[in-house]
């Protein structure tokens, strides 16, 4: 193992060894949206007879204007499958189109759920990241606020095999930014909160959830997104790629 990497002094204390590495999977090691838009262009043509931009509002529509949408679902108001019809509605609607009846929506979600794996890929960024941790002999693994088993696919499909770790809402019955799941990743990982890092796209989920867990919380922005004012001062470190955590925690 290499020498010990110390994290950031925090209140005057004495720093820790980074021991372990914690971090998102959707949009931080895989890159879901890319999967999304490709899949929705595919299985919602027949549906929608858009120009360019109406497909990027369609999109947009689906993934980042929809959050609320999704948000039901990890609390537990709707069903996986239920979310993401509503999710199709909502999109279709901005665009002036809608499912004819309750059966083409059925129909839609199948199909979706058939394509969309397909166009799974892990972000270019991820391997390089792993191989330098593996080399440190510094565990990882990964904390998502959605079910273990579909999320264990999703690392499968993309090429990430290699994270053995993995804590999925229903490990311990709650979504980020809940402490419980982050402790149910230290617990798999073997380390303690002061001496991990947590890694997400997400400031208030990953990164505030995080700290609130006794983690190093570090925000990863990779479209240059503004930082959300209620979070601004508890989010301190922030990265646009992954390639910058090996400096961030002293190991290039």
């Amino acid at each position: 193992m290499a020498d010990p990497v110390l994290a950031p002094v925090v209140g005057g204390t004495k720093p820790l060894p980074v021991a372990g590495v914690l971090l998102d999977i959707d949009e931080t090691l895989v890159d879901l949206e890319g999967a999304m838009y490709q899949a929705l262009r595919e299985v919602t043509a027949p549906y929608a007879a858009l120009t360019e931009a109406g497909w990027v509002t369609l999109c947009d529509t689906f993934g980042r204007q929809s959050e609320d949408i999704y948000d039901r679902y990890v609390a537990g108001e709707i069903t996986f499958a239920e979310q993401r019809v509503l999710r199709a509605e909502r999109s279709l609607a901005a665009v002036g189109a809608a499912f004819p009846d309750g059966a083409a929506a059925a129909a839609w979600l199948a199909t979706y759920e058939t394509v969309q794996p397909r166009y799974v890929r892990a972000f270019d960024d991820v391997t390089p990241l792993l191989d330098a941790l593996d080399a440190a002999g510094i565990p990882y693994g990964a904390v998502s606020n959605n079910v273990h088993d579909y999320q264990r696919a999703k690392l499968d499909q993309a090429g990430l095999a290699r994270i053995g770790v993995l804590v999925g809402i229903d490990a311990v019955g709650v979504a980020k930014p809940h402490p419980a799941i982050f402790r149910e990743g230290l617990r798999l990982l073997g380390t303690s909160a002061g001496a991990t890092v947590y890694v997400g796209d997400n400031p208030g989920h990953d990164v505030v959830g995080a700290a609130g867990a006794g983690l190093r919380g570090i925000w990863l922005n990779r479209t240059g997104r503004e930082l959300p004012e209620d979070v601004a001062s508890s989010v301190t470190e922030q990265i646009t790629s992954l390639g910058e955590i090996p400096a961030l925690i002293g190991l290039a």
